[in-house]
């Protein structure tokens, strides 16, 4: 089995706002564009146009229908879904090729594909559906932060961060090091709450979800005017043309 390397010092990760986020699959159609010609790819579709799809995503966006509260109106969560680079991951620690593993230098959990037997331990330790399996290549694949992009000098400053964070319409996903308390990242969760992915598991996953904001409820029946006082015409007050005129449209 494989081993886990020393706890690092820099985690870096994905922090994902679920009060902004609209449910637009930008994050995961973009990841799919730059890892099918990356150090991942290529993600391959069977069958794309066809009753029974399937394919590989490192990106997954879920939409879930919220019940109203006493508090708040009913609303509709997005849940976007991918890799969360556990501290301690299980899919690392059941690999018996040693193809799952996790950088000592950035807590960044990979897959090394010539080492892979696609046997699925992974797949099936990992409680947080991150790992999807290429029936095309025999071999298991993951999100990797854009592994191949964030480091790459070659390529301007402002794009070296996931293609999912730089193409998300909203502004909803954001990356750095969490393992930095003063990172722009680190700070957001602090400011806003920022929760851990089912903590009780025991495996620290780096990834941090922002919960939604609180919903005002609206009014639940539009209220009625208030019907105004009857008020008499003192017909003695107009002058002589509007006293005829009122008498010709009393008639």
């Amino acid at each position: 089995m494989t081993t886990l390397p020393p706890p690092s010092k820099k985690k870096l990760g994905l922090v994902i706002d679920l009060d902004t986020c609209v449910g637009c699959h930008a994050c995961a159609v973009s990841c799919k564009e730059w890892n099918a010609g990356g150090v991942a790819g290529p993600l391959t579709d069977e069958n794309a146009y066809g009753k029974d799809p399937f394919g590989v995503w490192f990106n997954r966006v879920h939409s879930y229908e919220v019940a109203a509260t006493d508090a708040q109106p009913a609303t509709t969560l997005h849940f976007p879904r991918s890799c969360l680079h556990c501290e301690t991951p299980a899919c690392v620690t059941v690999c018996p090729t040693g193809a799952s593993y996790k950088r000592a230098e950035d807590g960044i959990v990979l897959v090394d594909e010539d080492k892979c037997i696609g046997c699925k331990l992974c797949s099936w330790a990992c409680p947080y559906g991150a790992r999807e399996y290429s029936a095309v290549e025999g071999v298991m694949k993951k999100c990797t932060l854009c592994v191949d992009r964030i480091y790459n000098e070659s390529i301007p400053e402002e794009s070296r961060q996931p293609a999912c964070v730089q193409a998300c319409p909203t502004k909803a996903r954001h990356f750095g090091d969490l393992g930095d308390p003063d990172s722009k990242v680190s700070q957001l969760v602090a400011q806003r709450g920022g929760v851990a992915l089912m903590p009780e598991l025991g495996y620290a996953p780096v990834n941090r979800y922002l919960p939604q904001r609180p919903r005002r409820a609206g009014e639940t029946s539009t209220p009625k005017a208030s019907a105004a006082p009857d008020e008499k015409l003192d017909t003695t007050q107009l002058n002589p043309l509007l006293r005829w005129l009122d008498r010709a449209l009393s008639r």
